[in-house]
């Protein structure tokens, strides 16, 4: 940096060769500087800045009306999103109702289907003890009829003499000869 600032003070030392030259005052020089640039950016830099400014200034008005419309349609969806929200939340409320009467149909249904099938089995169960009754009962009828019978064979036989025997079995042939005729 030293080098570039010592070629400038260098330069302000030539001899002038007319009226070409170089102001080393600063203060003389900045202004006069200052004021070219601004009156050239003024002149030539005007139509480009306005240019720029409304190009910029048709970008927002551009993002601005693309914004206003998709607000309108995010409020149009919006919108809809509430209509369906509350038609499913009255469907909801309708399968609950719904929901609510079908599992009190359901158990009522399981009520009286349970209760059918305890009737059942209870007849089931009469219907086993009786026969199981009758069942005992004919077994013990067949128990003492066999028992009476071995008593009665047994009576008979103590009883029965051979004479006695024989006299009974023609009996009961004849009886029976007589049947057959």
């Amino acid at each position: 940096m030293k080098n570039v600032t010592d070629s400038f003070v260098s330069l302000g030392h030539w001899p002038s060769a007319g009226s070409f030259g170089f102001n080393t005052d600063i203060l003389a020089t900045n202004l006069i500087n200052l004021s070219v640039v601004l009156g050239v950016l003024v002149f030539f830099g005007k139509g480009v800045l306005s240019d720029l400014l409304d190009n910029r200034k048709q970008r927002i008005l551009n993002t601005i009306r693309n914004s206003e419309e998709l607000r309108g349609g995010a409020i149009e969806q919006l919108e809809k999103a509430r209509t369906r929200l509350r038609k499913v939340e009255m469907e909801a409320d309708q399968f609950r109702v719904n929901g609510y009467s079908e599992i009190e149909r359901e158990r009522l249904n399981f009520i009286n289907s349970t209760s059918k099938t305890l009737k059942q089995l209870e007849n089931y169960k009469n219907e086993t003890i009786n026969f199981e009754q009758q069942r005992a009962i004919n077994q013990v009828r067949q128990r003492v009829f066999q028992e009476a019978l071995q008593g009665a064979l047994g009576t008979l036989s103590s009883c029965l003499n051979n004479e006695l025997h024989l006299r009974t079995i023609r009996a009961n042939i004849g009886m029976l000869g007589a049947i057959t005729d």
